[in-house]
């Protein structure tokens, strides 16, 4: 898509970019090729900068990591003795704790780059708002989407040769997908069983045609049942894990403790922030954003500023407050 560089110290450059190593977001060379060439900065890029990186640390610091004590709590007792509110508690605190611990990352990837003068595309676009999976997999970790589909999908063929190849090369796609995140087969398995839904929906016509509600809630319910299979250590573990979730029955004395153990008022507060940033507040938050770009009349982009500069201050402070009495915890998405 670009010339080749001759200037070696812009690949150097590019390679060594700091914020899209290890984790993400991908970043093709064709993204930053200019600003490499010719960066500028401005105190305005350097403040929204800063704001987007103290935002996705309190993604981190402040949800992902209630998220993930409840998680492991429950992920660590044996499946086939929980209850199923346990299960429950412990599946869509993960769902929750991957979002915000990997859009969280992204976030300070994304503010380190503006703080430096490089727009680095958006990752997350509200994943837990989809109507389906076609349209989560438009929403959730979009650079790694963009990459297995300008590298491995349209290579393949995409979907030019006929419905039989199309569904292989979606089915391989979704097979290194899973392969991606590590050598095990919980991750195999995780991969195409998203595949699986996802050609259910290009040849089911149907499925397309339900109401929104109901998408949001099948969309939720695939992704929250496929997560557990991600997050177990074994197949055979998760399996047994989602069983108890669609297995009622009385709540016995050891997962009363293990739900009273997690259900505290603190993680009931961070519970609910947590899914009302998913998709319930978009909206607000988009005015917002607009205002401080001149967009929106009701708010002017001076005091959108100031409002939004000291929310992120308070929320620096208090993230650096919840760091220093609590033992040091990196990024899940590391592992992967």
């Amino acid at each position: 898509d670009v010339p080749r560089d001759r200037n070696f110290l812009h690949i150097l450059l590019y390679i060594s970019f700091f914020p899209q190593l290890i984790a993400g977001p991908i970043v093709k060379y064709h993204d930053i090729n200019d600003a490499i060439a010719d960066r500028r900065q401005s105190a305005e890029a350097v403040a929204a900068g800063l704001r987007r990186f103290i935002c996705g640390l309190g993604k981190k610091v402040i949800i992902a990591n209630v998220m993930g004590q409840a998680a492991d709590a429950v992920f660590a007792v044996d499946p086939g003795t929980l209850h199923f509110a346990a299960a429950w508690l412990g599946a869509v605190a993960y769902v929750l704790q991957i979002y915000y611990d990997f859009s969280g990352y992204s976030d300070m990837a994304i503010g380190l780059g503006r703080m430096f003068g490089f727009t680095i595309k958006e990752n997350f676009n509200y994943p837990y708002t989809a109507v389906s999976m076609q349209d989560f997999w438009r929403r959730w970790h979009i650079s790694m989407s963009t990459w297995f589909k300008e590298y491995l999908y349209i290579p393949l063929g995409g979907n030019r040769k006929g419905k039989f190849r199309t569904a292989l090369n979606r089915i391989i796609v979704f097979f290194c997908t899973g392969l991606w995140h590590g050598a095990n087969w919980t991750f195999v398995v995780w991969g195409l069983y998203h595949g699986f839904f996802l050609l259910l929906e290009s040849y089911v016509p149907a499925i397309k045609k339900i109401p929104r509600a109901v998408g949001r809630l099948y969309s939720l319910l695939v992704v929250t049942v496929g997560f557990v299979i991600f997050r177990a250590e074994t197949l055979r573990g998760g399996v047994r894990f989602i069983g108890r979730m669609f297995v009622p029955g009385a709540l016995d004395f050891e997962n009363k403790a293990l739900l009273l153990g997690q259900l505290t008022p603190w993680f009931i507060v961070i519970f609910a922030a947590a899914v009302l940033g998913a998709g319930l507040m978009r909206r607000p938050v988009e005015k917002l954003r607009a205002a401080t770009r001149g967009e929106v009349r009701a708010l002017s982009p001076v005091r959108a500023e100031a409002l939004l500069s000291a929310g992120a201050l308070i929320l620096l402070v208090w993230c650096i407050l919840r760091l220093s009495g609590q033992g040091y915890n990196p990024f899940i998405y590391f592992r992967f």
